[in-house]
């Protein structure tokens, strides 16, 4: 209860504009777990915020996401958002979403409770990462599964990559290193 009051307080805040977050280190999420993620917790590494879905072309990314976050744990961690906003690709519990990322991908990396990550009942962390009026630095709108946001150790946006853009990709290589 007392999370759920932090974020809309925060919400309201922010929505009236007598606070600007400008860190994702600002934010707690529901883990798939049950849990809590703490983006605090990821002070001085890079985060990888992507939405994801069990029943997609791009569900493939799983591997490389996780191949990815293997190779650099130490500078970078990314966060998997599962999302039922686009043609019912996760439909999903936070159970089975579970299950098949470790079975079919053997995904060690964090995993978030399933949300929305557009239209009305968008989740307050993707409206922070879409919006440049809270982030500071850039809007984007989220079309489609697998869409990465990269964050700088400071929890500062750096980029914005779409679907089609691969984890393995010298697009998103070129800030990890």
């Amino acid at each position: 209860m007392k999370y759920i009051l932090s974020i809309l307080i925060v919400a309201l805040l922010s929505a009236f504009k007598i606070i600007s977050i400008n860190s994702i280190h600002q934010f707690k999420v529901k883990s798939i777990d049950g849990g809590i993620i703490d983006f605090s917790k990821f002070k001085g590494k890079k985060i990888l915020v992507v939405n994801v879905a069990s029943q997609c072309g791009y569900t493939r990314q799983y591997a490389g996401l996780e191949k990815l976050y293997e190779a650099n744990k130490e500078k970078l961690v990314i966060v998997g958002f599962p999302a039922n906003n686009f043609g019912e690709q996760e439909p999903g519990t936070d159970g089975e979403i579970v299950q098949f990322c470790k079975a079919r991908f053997g995904v060690t990396f964090p995993m978030a409770s399933k949300i929305s990550v557009k239209g009305d009942d968008i989740a307050p962390i993707y409206k922070w990462l879409t919006s440049k009026e809270q982030n500071g630095v850039l809007n984007a709108t989220i079309g489609w599964n697998f869409n990465k946001f990269l964050l700088d150790e400071n929890g500062k946006m750096i980029a914005y990559f779409p679907s089609k853009v691969e984890p393995d990709s010298d697009e998103i290589a070129k800030y990890i290193k």
